[in-house]
């Protein structure tokens, strides 16, 4: 595999966990260090490889798309619209990951569902 920019390699690992192939993307990218901030689910790796998988099987018509990827330094964060199925509006969500040697080592989520109904005009992506 060549090197692969912090940017890039973030892209692919959502991209892959979207897809259901979260232990793939935790074999290629995820450091034997790494912990993640999201609330609902325990600390350890497995816990969250686990729940995205689980979150891949009960939505097959799931889609992910990204809108915004930045870098600075040793972070990457990605704004993304999830969506479960076709009838969902989704959701806008921001990933925050840290990177050290090439390798995610820390990984935070935050998300916001997109209303039915937005007052601003310009929508959230």
């Amino acid at each position: 595999m060549k090197n692969m920019d912090p940017k890039e390699i973030a892209q692919d690992f959502l991209n892959l966990a979207a897809k259901g192939r979260s232990q793939e993307a935790f074999r290629l990218y995820m450091s034997p260090d790494f912990k993640h901030h999201n609330v609902y689910f325990k600390s350890d790796a497995d816990t969250l490889i686990q729940a995205m998988e689980e979150s891949a099987k009960l939505n097959p018509s799931k889609t992910f798309k990204i809108h915004h990827i930045l870098k600075d330094e040793n972070m990457v964060a990605v704004h993304s619209h999830v969506k479960q199925n076709d009838n969902d509006l989704g959701t806008a969500v921001v990933h925050f990951f840290r990177f050290e040697s090439e390798k995610i080592v820390e990984l935070w989520d935050l998300g916001q569902a997109v209303p039915s109904k937005m007052i601003n005009e310009n929508g959230m992506f």
